[in-house]
């Protein structure tokens, strides 16, 4: 009877631990912190048109898990605040605002970040951000 009363009670003790390990690591948005990712591409999906970056390591961003973060855009850096609780938004704040050169995508980076309304790990080892219904795609990878 001990014998059986001790499985139960390792059972349940690894059936708890289970269940304290195996939350929604994607939802918290663990999965995408602590990486320094570069944008690659931007998808009209209106226009189903799809532009690399030229330069991606120029283009990057950070999450951390506080729910801040840091990045470059072009010359300049960035940071503010994210969070995933309701859909996904980043909140632009404090940045350099240095001129970049007429090919710099620096304000269509900074403006796209600001109206993010969706994102998360797009299923293949990157990062994909989105605006409101879609509009627009970001991706980026590490």
């Amino acid at each position: 009877m001990k014998k059986i009363l001790f499985s139960i009670a390792v059972i349940a003790g690894l059936l708890i631990l289970a269940g304290c390990t195996s939350g929604d690591d994607a939802s918290s948005g663990d999965s995408i912190t602590g990486v320094e990712w570069q944008w690659q591409s931007l998808t009209n999906q209106s226009a189903n048109e799809t532009t690399d970056v030229p330069n991606p390591s120029d283009y990057t961003i950070t999450f951390n898990e506080d729910g801040t973060f840091e990045g470059k855009a072009d010359c300049n850096n960035i940071a503010g605040s994210w969070s995933d609780d309701s859909g996904f938004s980043i909140t632009v704040g404090p940045s350099t605002m240095a001129f970049c050169g007429e090919a710099s995508l620096d304000t269509q980076y900074v403006n796209l970040l600001s109206n993010v309304a969706a994102g998360g790990p797009d299923g293949s080892g990157g990062l994909a951000l989105e605006t409101a219904g879609g509009a627009e795609r970001m991706l980026f990878v590490e």
